[in-house]
């Protein structure tokens, strides 16, 4: 386990980290132009050759990747390696267009469970913990990576999948476990189910690591509040390997990006101009040891914040905020800019459960915007005769953060369906 405890590449200097990232950034250039001839046509289109960059410094001639550049190269036209040195591929759910599919080798597979195991021991794993998995499993990346890590890390590992939550609380209280990683959205659904069953007492969990959706700070302290454990983020994507591009550490003020692997980049999406630290804008990775999909300046659409600066863990990897929304999942309405991390905000601070779905409709060539929010069976016995005054609190508090009138419905318990994999937040019908 101490392999990935304050490895000395996490804890270097910036000066050592940009001397690796040069390096490794020079080869991975190299390997691309001779591998991938869609980006090496992209080079040409640019005028742009292998010689032409020679340190991070030069990154920024490089063109864009995009979702729509996979689309267009699927299935095997971004491939940097032979067929018959790949082991795996994974895929994204494929919800429009084409699916994303991205390959490794297994040298790509170590590296990619050595950063989840980095994550693990981040929130304080070790080769004495129970670490039961329920995120996804087959296509998805959140099952194989952290059941990867966790090996390597020493836990005992529970490869639970998601779904069937009886079974989850049937063996998270038999064999005690310690660390629990899903999507936050399940943890809340577990949390809820843990204290219908009554069994808050024989839950052992101390730490969950939770990623693959968006969720807010307030969403973070419901969660550690019911499960009584610290409740980490861990951030990444299929294309680039999938969870353990970063995580956060002890200090939970933003996630530790894997540096040795990754450059990250801040720019703003409507020019691609690179953007300063410490500026909000729009994030790109540059892949710098994936051999088999290896995607330099891939646009994730994730809005977000990078900061440098002395971190009480010891590590000294740049750190990434929690995204604030996407760029290209962003709702406009009334031409206002609307991401449902701030809805959800506005609900949890109001006393309310991260149960809610948005509902965006046009209607007579005007766009509504709708939230349906449920309540708790207490606050709804309680309020049954208060309901209306109630919306009507909440309309003034999400009109204050968003600036736009908001419709709310509050619901009786049970109302809006659980997930167990990724929450469906928000129904557009004005793309139906």
């Amino acid at each position: 386990m101490q392999k990935y405890y304050q490895q000395e590449i996490e804890c270097a200097s910036p000066e050592k980290i940009r001397e690796l990232q040069n390096e490794r950034l020079v080869k991975q250039v190299k390997h691309v132009w001779d591998n991938v001839p869609y980006y090496r046509k992209k080079m040409e289109e640019k005028g742009l050759t292998p010689d032409d960059v020679k340190s991070i410094d030069d990154l920024h001639k490089l063109p864009f990747l995009s979702k729509d550049d996979l689309r267009e190269a699927y299935p095997y036209g971004l491939m940097g390696k032979d067929l018959k040195d790949c082991v795996r591929i994974h895929s994204t759910s494929g919800t429009t267009g084409k699916r994303v599919v991205a390959f490794y080798t297994q040298h790509d597979i170590d590296l990619w469970e050595d950063c989840c195991a980095r994550a693990i021991v981040a929130a304080g794993g070790d080769e004495t913990d129970v670490c039961q998995v329920c995120y996804g499993y087959g296509l998805f990346t959140g099952g194989s990576g952290l059941n990867g890590g966790s090996h390597k890390v020493g836990c005992l590992t529970l490869p639970m999948s998601s779904g069937n939550t009886d079974r989850q609380l049937q063996f998270m209280t038999d064999l005690e476990s310690t660390i629990l990683c899903c999507t936050p959205s399940y943890a809340a659904y577990l949390a809820e189910s843990i204290h219908e069953r009554g069994l808050r007492d024989k839950i052992k969990l101390k730490a969950g690591i939770f990623g693959a959706e968006a969720w807010s700070e307030e969403m973070r302290r419901d969660i550690e509040k019911s499960l009584g454990i610290k409740a980490y983020d861990i951030y990444g994507l299929t294309e680039l390997s999938g969870p353990g591009v970063s995580f956060e550490c002890s200090e939970q003020s933003g996630m530790h990006i894997n540096e040795d692997h990754f450059i990250a980049e801040i720019i703003d999406p409507n020019t691609g101009e690179v953007l300063p630290d410490g500026t909000q804008g729009e994030l790109v990775f540059t892949s710098l040891t994936k051999e088999a999909f290896p995607l330099l300046r891939y646009r994730t659409r994730d809005i977000c914040v990078l900061t440098r600066g002395k971190c009480s863990c010891g590590r000294t990897f740049v750190k990434m905020s929690k995204p604030r929304g996407r760029s290209d999942d962003m709702l406009i309405v009334k031409g206002v800019n609307v991401f449902p991390s701030q809805i959800e905000a506005v609900l949890i601070e109001n006393g309310y459960q991260a149960n809610y779905q948005i509902v965006v409709d046009r209607v007579n060539n005007s766009d509504t915007l709708e939230v349906m929010v449920e309540m708790t069976q207490e606050n709804f016995s309680d309020n049954l005769g208060k309901i209306t005054d109630m919306e009507k609190a909440l309309v003034s508090a999400l009109k204050a953060m968003l600036g736009i009138y908001v419709k709310v419905r509050l619901v009786a318990p049970k109302t809006i369906q659980r997930s167990e994999g990724k929450a469906v937040r928000v129904i557009d019908k004005r793309k139906i």
